[in-house]
């Protein structure tokens, strides 16, 4: 870890973090929820929230994909989605929902203030963000995709969304 220049777990909480929330709208499987924790670690993002049926830690699938990133990423369980974001747009808070609609702006053209707080919520595996979720979202995030799936792993989408913001925050 010394050759890596890795901070230890108390070193990153008390780091200075990019503005974005990160929030998992019913996520059924508990490895893209360790996933995303690891993701959230990575980029120094603020906040992830867990909503609904989504799993919180401590569970052995979590652990095992987050590798950890469960102790270092400050995180809270919300029973619905609609409450956190509620909550997240009284905070001043602009919220994204990642999902594909047909006002959805691609993710390379998206314009990310670097001071402004940010928020982006990923949806359950099957049906995406819930549509009452989507509506108090200021828009929605869709990534370029040329393939014939036009999908992909929530994990994974997390993944791209979270490093563009970072990407993006950090230049300024």
């Amino acid at each position: 870890m010394d050759e890596l220049n890795r901070v230890s777990t108390e070193e990153f909480k008390a780091q200075e973090k990019i503005p974005l929330v990160v929030v998992m709208d019913n996520v059924r499987s508990m490895y893209n929820v360790g996933s995303v924790f690891r993701t959230c670690d990575a980029f120094s993002v603020k906040r992830l929230l867990l909503c609904g049926i989504t799993a919180c830690p401590p569970h052995k699938e979590i652990t095992k994909t987050a590798l950890g990133a469960t102790e270092s990423v400050d995180w809270k369980h919300y029973g619905t989605t609609t409450e956190a974001v509620a909550e997240l747009k009284q905070l001043g808070y602009k919220v994204f929902a990642v999902e594909q609609v047909d006002t959805s702006v691609m993710l390379d053209r998206l314009e990310i203030p670097a001071s402004e707080k940010t928020a982006v919520v990923l949806g359950n595996e099957v049906f995406g963000v819930d549509d009452e979720v989507l509506a108090l979202c200021d828009g929605a995030i869709e990534i370029p995709q040329n393939g014939t799936k036009h999908s992909l792993n929530v994990s994974i989408a997390g993944g791209i969304v979270i490093w563009e913001f970072f990407k993006k925050m950090m230049e300024s």
